[in-house]
């Protein structure tokens, strides 16, 4: 008998016909549990949904969201507020797991255009750039920001070790890819 199957960690919402689910699927899993290994949190018990959309759509939710009326590469909306009050200290734990029923950690839009246009300009496959993306966000998600300047230096250390974890290069190595 076969053991059973954990429920996945990352339910993606294809809004756009341009997204491959049979390449982001797996790649946005890895990513996403990787980090919450990393952190030592563990994925089984976890749930974050990603929607996979277009430029016009992502540039509606900033709008909405932030103010800024423009498409921007992904957003987040974390579930719990875990960050950390002393800027450069590592934020709260987010809940307990459950694995009877996810604890979710919140939500996440990855936008294609904006995402297939900076992995060409930036010289990176769309993978890289994506799995670069899914931790950036889902760190987000897990209370970590960049807006202060020790908060900034931990967040991207902790992305440049997850993923060369999963074998994704420094992607701060030659520049900066976070828009205002």
């Amino acid at each position: 008998m076969k053991p059973p199957v954990p429920d996945p960690l990352v339910a993606l919402v294809i809004a756009h016909p341009d997204w491959d689910s049979d390449m982001l699927a797996p790649l946005a899993e890895r990513a996403a549990a990787a980090t919450l290994v990393h952190l030592g949190h563990g994925a089984a018990g976890y749930e974050i949904v990603i929607l996979a959309c277009d430029d016009a759509r992502i540039a509606t939710l900033n709008a909405d969201f932030r103010g800024k009326p423009q498409p921007t590469n992904v957003l987040s909306w974390p579930e719990w507020d875990l960050a950390a009050e002393a800027d450069g200290a590592r934020p709260a734990p987010p809940p307990p797991a459950d694995s009877d029923d996810p604890v979710g950690l919140g939500n996440i839009a990855l936008a294609h255009q904006t995402c297939t246009r900076e992995a060409v300009a930036q010289g990176k496959t769309l993978d890289a750039h994506l799995s670069h993306l899914v931790v950036h966000s889902v760190l987000h998600l897990l209370g970590y920001d960049h807006v202060r300047d020790k908060d900034a230096a931990l967040m991207e250390e902790t992305e440049i070790a997850i993923l060369a974890q999963i074998g994704v290069a420094d992607p701060y190595a030659s520049l900066a890819i976070w828009p205002d």
